[in-house]
């Protein structure tokens, strides 16, 4: 008989937990009446809007990076990311005492482009809708000799992510559901790791825009489907394929993903802002927008939601909510 050892167990989340304590922030889950009547449920919101660098990819970032030998911290570091994960690894780097160097799409937010290279880190541009990222990557850090931190292919990365959903059943207690984004799929991976390990009848739903479908296509075929990259205001989930090791992991505890349009994760932003008094960026408003339009399905009594990031500026978030076109 043969066994998988799966990338990434709720043991190693709980060793990630141990190890960002004091470095991570513990961020707030916020409860809003007028969201529970909405929603029909009772429902309980990880903000990691509030995170160091705003959003949940620090976790990932510090817990690969902090494990790394001394010779390959003096080295630096390389990564790939659309902005979120740029940051995180730039400021891991920062607290480390190491370099970075990023490779990021000529088109990343500039907010998020100017936050990663405010940390220190070197950022190098190619053309998300042509460029292969990973091989850019990949060949970058082998000339320089750089230790290479993906932005979710890694069971660090993904261990890490996992401890945003840890922290949120320490203090909600046990949900019905969890909701999160799915982009490359770690903070699912690490998420799902945990509720199924702690709790295996939690319902977990994944959420994509409807023109980054590639998790959904991916689970439906049973092996992972490539997309052309998607034009998409959640620029955080503007992937092509799923990750090879996110996906092996998802595909066993994920029970469902459901897609929302632009138009409705900017009312979830609108509704973040106005009643909810958070900013959210367009891919960590993507489960509101779940909730909020009932594409979630009937809900459970008490359901958990993981809001992965608030990193918009604020003229592109009046843009997105004032009306204005992408």
């Amino acid at each position: 008989m043969t066994t998988t050892t799966p990338p990434v167990t709720l043991d190693d989340v709980r060793d990630a937990a141990a190890r960002l304590k004091g470095v991570a922030h513990r961020t707030p889950v916020l409860r809003s009446r007028t969201l529970d009547a909405l929603a029909g449920a009772e429902v309980h919101l990880k903000c990691e809007n509030f995170q160091r660098m705003g959003a949940f990819k620090f976790r990932g970032a510090y817990n690969a990076v902090s494990r790394l030998t001394p010779e390959q911290l003096s080295r630096g570091i390389a990564a790939y990311s659309s902005g979120n994960h740029a940051q995180a690894v730039a400021l891991a780097a920062r607290e480390l005492g190491t370099t970075a160097v990023i490779v990021m799409p000529e088109n990343a937010p500039p907010s998020k482009r100017a936050a990663t290279a405010g940390y220190g880190a070197e950022i190098v541009t190619y053309d998300r809708y042509t460029g292969d990222r990973v091989a850019i990557a990949e060949a970058l850090a082998a000339e320089r000799g750089l230790a290479l931190i993906p932005p979710y292919e890694h069971p660090h990365v993904m261990a890490g992510q996992g401890t945003a959903a840890l922290e949120l059943l320490e203090e909600a207690g046990e949900v019905d559901a969890l909701l999160t984004p799915v982009g490359g799929g770690g903070l699912m991976a690490g998420s799902a790791t945990v509720v199924k390990g702690l709790h295996p009848g939690i319902r977990t739903v994944g959420v994509e825009p409807e023109a980054g479908d590639d998790t959904k296509r991916s689970l439906e075929a049973g092996r992972r489907i490539s997309i052309p990259v998607p034009h998409t205001i959640a620029d955080g989930q503007a992937l092509h394929t799923p990750g090879e090791l996110t996906f092996s992991v998802n595909q066993r505890l994920l029970d469902d993903v459901v897609l929302v349009t632009d138009d409705e994760i900017r009312d979830a932003m609108r509704f973040a802002f106005e009643r909810l008094k958070i900013v959210v960026e367009p891919s960590g408003a993507t489960p509101l927008a779940a909730l909020l339009t009932g594409r979630a399905g009937t809900l459970p009594r008490r359901v958990g939601v993981i809001i992965s990031g608030g990193n918009i500026d604020a003229g592109r978030f009046a843009e997105l909510c004032g009306g204005g076109t992408p």
